[in-house]
């Protein structure tokens, strides 16, 4: 097998890979695309299909090369966004175009040029060095743009159960602010979200003694829930932060107290709480909140209650030295920066990973990403390259 047969170019790995139209949770022929990069390379790949109850179907792939250790896990996604009004894109959103050494296209930042990267440099790796003395795997979801409940984390109980062990994991997220070289993700915070209902009596605003407006104590909510901060940081995570999202009464009329009022809510919250101890501090600020409201009234105690939404996400934190090193190494290496080590950001699909190897996220800058014009420069694309094959090179040294 010649050089020039391996998936060497990640431009042409990236074209390929976004003219499938692989919009979340559909497939549009993405992994086969990756399965035949990777077969070529000598890996061994299982496509496999998950399914729950109220989510669609999501096609996954596997691939590993080796069999010895340290197994290096490279972790990611091919589904995308939709590309929303196509009309706005200056080219279509599919088809690859390059313009001014940009490649304009839905998921080219987010997070196919990650996947077409990692694939150049494992092939410039291969075609220099032969097969690593140790394993190199693919973890590719279709389910990460979607609700994540048949991608990743069933991936890998799936991978698991089978016996693969883990030394280590890359997730090829666009993790850079503005540059290459910028930032490596070392953990991220967590995610919480819950929607408040206050119960009240519609009435007449004319007659007020005949009704109980939820508003004010909606209102009550949300300060009691902002106007105290939760903490202020750590040295290794920000600030957990609660936002409202949203505010509903639903109610067309100025002239009629609402019966009920909504609150939504999202808190990132770093490791000084879990999930529990945060739903805690939440349930007493309302507590003391509707305490106050009516301390002194003759008001009837406020009838409130919480939904929290979908399953929380647990903060993180990477300490594996060795993993961090190489990252940061070859980051140094290939831009001669010092690359930040954070844990801002959203979440991603290192949370299910944290539970089986340490994970460490570099990609490409992600000022584009789920944009209109979603584009990644050329020469970042390379860049991204160069920095995989200098880990690859320090991981199997």
């Amino acid at each position: 097998m010649t050089k020039e047969t391996l998936a060497t170019d990640p431009v042409a790995n990236l074209s390929a890979l976004v003219r499938c139209a692989s919009v979340t949770p559909a497939d549009g022929g993405a992994l086969g695309a990756l399965e035949a990069m990777l077969v070529p390379l000598g890996f061994s790949v299982e496509r496999v299909t998950f399914s729950d109850d109220d989510t669609a179907d999501v096609e996954n792939l596997y691939a590993r090369l080796g069999s010895a250790e340290p197994h290096l896990m490279f972790a990611g996604h091919t589904d995308v966004v939709p590309p929303g009004d196509v009309a706005a894109w200056s080219k279509p959103p599919f088809e690859a175009a390059i313009v001014d050494d940009m490649m304009i296209g839905r998921g080219t930042v987010d997070m196919k040029g990650g996947i077409a990267a990692f694939v150049a440099a494992c092939a410039s790796y291969i075609a220099e060095n032969g097969p690593p003395k140790g394993s190199i795997s693919f973890l590719i979801t279709g389910d990460e743009e979607g609700p994540s409940i048949n991608g990743t984390e069933k991936l890998l109980k799936h991978a698991d159960a089978k016996g693969e062990v883990w030394q280590g994991a890359i997730v090829g997220e666009p993790t850079n602010p503005e540059a290459m070289g910028d930032m490596i993700k070392i953990g991220r915070r967590g995610s919480l979200s819950g929607i408040i209902t206050v119960h009240g009596v519609q009435g007449h605003v004319a007659y007020p003694h005949l009704a109980d407006n939820p508003i004010r104590a909606i209102v009550a909510f949300c300060n009691a829930l902002l106007d105290t901060p939760f903490d202020h940081g750590t040295d290794t995570f920000p600030a957990t932060n609660l936002e409202i999202t949203s505010i509903d009464v639903g109610n067309p009329s100025v002239n009629v107290i609402p019966s009920k009022a909504t609150a939504a809510f999202n808190v990132r919250f770093n490791d000084r709480w879990d999930a529990e101890s945060l739903q805690m501090d939440i349930h007493n600020r309302l507590d003391q909140a509707a305490e106050r409201l009516r301390s002194g009234t003759e008001r009837p105690p406020v009838d409130f209650d919480i939904t929290w939404k979908e399953r929380p996400s647990p903060s993180f934190l990477t300490r594996d030295e060795t993993l961090i090193a190489a990252m940061q190494q070859a980051v140094e290496s290939v831009t001669g920066r010092t690359p930040k080590l954070s844990t801002t950001g959203g979440t991603s699909d290192a949370r299910f990973i944290k539970d089986y190897c340490p994970v460490v996220e570099f990609g490409l800058v992600g000022q584009t990403m789920h944009m209109v014009d979603e584009r990644v420069a050329l020469s970042d694309l390379r860049t991204l390259t160069q920095i995989y094959r200098q880990f690859l090179d320090r991981w199997f040294a």
